[in-house]
């Protein structure tokens, strides 16, 4: 049996899709990302994070200059590649390239990046850079268990659910139970391959609407 290898350690760098690509989050981006997270769903983008909503996008500039100083954490912003703003932010964290483990959090996709490809597009190009670049064998999704959405994104990624942490944390005063998700490497080729299918800009009509749905293995498997 082979003996178990170390991964590398993410570095802040540039990764490039279709329809967005992922480059450091810097406190540049406060304007256009406070402008797809401001409105009346400002809150709901928030409930699930660590972090209250901004007031204005100064408040936004200082919390990101705060959170890409610290070197357990590579946050990325999303860049929409037609409209070349800022419309949402991701992390790695939770690195532990001893084991081989990493996970994608603080997920903040706000209007024009929720709900379309590039929210599924920046989530591929961070799994195929974790798996097929820097050598992780584990790739982490959690989330408050009462989060629906979060959780129905992650087996709609393939994620396993793995089961859930009860009283894992308290969080804005309140308690947060933890439902946990996995990709592991033995799974990331078939999700690759779903992924790379959906994505294919010929799977998209004119007004920019999938022609087949995504349908990963994981997705199956979990019913």
């Amino acid at each position: 049996m082979s003996e178990l290898k170390a991964a590398e350690l993410p570095i802040p760098l540039v990764l490039k899709g279709e329809f967005c690509r992922l480059e450091p989050l810097r406190p540049i981006h406060a304007k256009d990302l406070f402008e797809a997270i401001n409105g009346q769903n400002i809150q709901k983008y928030h409930q699930y994070l660590f972090e209250t909503p901004p007031d204005n996008e100064a408040q936004l500039a200082r919390w990101i200059e705060a959170v890409s100083a610290d070197p357990d954490m590579i946050y990325f912003a999303v860049i929409n590649k037609a409209t070349k703003k800022c419309g949402g932010r991701q992390a790695l964290m939770r690195i532990e390239p001893n084991h081989a483990s990493i996970e994608i959090g603080s997920i903040l996709w706000g209007h024009g990046v929720a709900r379309t490809a590039i929210a599924t597009e920046s989530f591929y190009l961070s799994a195929k850079h974790v798996f097929d670049d820097l050598g992780y064998r584990r790739f982490e999704w959690k989330c408050n268990n009462l989060n629906t959405p979060s959780k129905r994104a992650a087996i709609r990624f393939g994620f396993t659910f793995e089961g859930v942490f009860r009283q894992h944390m308290i969080i804005k005063g309140a308690n947060r139970d933890t439902a946990w998700f996995s990709i592991i490497d033995k799974d990331w080729p078939a999700i690759r391959d779903q992924l790379e299918r959906w994505l294919d800009p010929d799977n998209f009509d004119a007004a920019g609407l999938e022609k087949t749905p995504l349908s990963t293995p994981r997705q199956k498997l979990s019913g």
